[in-house]
């Protein structure tokens, strides 16, 4: 069976989990008149992505509240500040792109490298990354799934990324202290501690308007960042004291 076989018999099973909500391993070996062990397997890889939840002979979708995305589309000035820092992928990079809504922007930007390794914390994003066309390699943090940010938290998703290494790290951020870092209203900040340790650079995606707003949780300090991607209307003030920071500071277009 070739890997595009392969492929093709995986999003059919989705297909057909979006129907019907269940599917069992005998009935799809029947339909594909293949064996109840490569079922097994497709369903086991699938798991993986966030794709379906197994039970016990077939699987079922994942929770409407685990995968429900906000219907409201990316705002041009997120996706802009996504083109610019998807420039800084190269084929055959490993990357984690952390969930959150300028981060999503990121996923379509991907549509053209090739050899990727993408590891997420959010099934949203999983899903977008498993219909790209150059198919990269899809890693799942797991853990304990947080309501609030819409993704996967906790130790163990904090020590599947400490089984990895990574060359970059995507991730947005509720508020920029100029003197500290970033900042977050989610107390959850473990994961993202973890997931710029374990990645050789750390890019921040955010609007200008966040600068400068203080939220008492600080996610990372400058200490753990390597770049920031923004728009424009960055002040000229607060582009040279993040500078000083040694930070490079990437600017892209603003469209309202």
């Amino acid at each position: 069976m070739t890997k595009r076989n392969t492929q093709q018999r995986r999003h059919t099973i989705i297909s057909l989990l979006n129907e019907d909500g269940e599917v069992s391993v005998d009935e799809l070996a029947l339909r594909f008149e293949t064996s109840e062990v490569t079922i097994r397997k497709d369903l086991t890889a699938l798991e993986k992505t966030g794709l379906l939840l197994r039970r016990y002979g077939g699987a079922v979708s994942v929770p409407r509240e685990m995968t429900q995305v906000v219907t409201e589309a990316i705002s041009a000035n997120k996706q802009n500040i996504a083109k610019a820092a998807a420039r800084l992928i190269k084929d055959h990079n490993r990357i984690i792109i952390d969930s959150g809504s300028t981060t999503s922007g990121l996923v379509q930007e991907l549509s053209h490298k090739r050899g990727l390794v993408v590891m997420t914390n959010a099934l949203q994003l999983a899903s977008a990354i498993h219909e790209l066309e150059h198919e990269p390699t899809l890693l799942m943090t797991g853990g304990t799934w947080d309501p609030h940010s819409e993704s996967f938290q906790g130790q163990v998703a904090e020590q599947v990324l400490r089984s990895y290494n990574f060359d970059q790290l995507f991730i947005g951020a509720d508020g920029i202290d100029i003197e500290r870092g970033t900042t977050t209203f989610n107390e959850l900040t473990g994961l993202s501690k973890v997931m710029a340790e374990v990645s050789r650079e750390v890019i921040v995606m955010l609007e200008s308007d966040k600068i400068g707003r203080r939220i008492p949780n600080l996610e990372l300090p400058w200490g753990d960042i390597s770049v920031i991607v923004t728009d424009d209307k960055l002040p000229d003030e607060a582009a040279e004291k993040i500078s000083e920071q040694g930070i490079r500071v990437i600017v892209a277009p603003y469209s309202n």
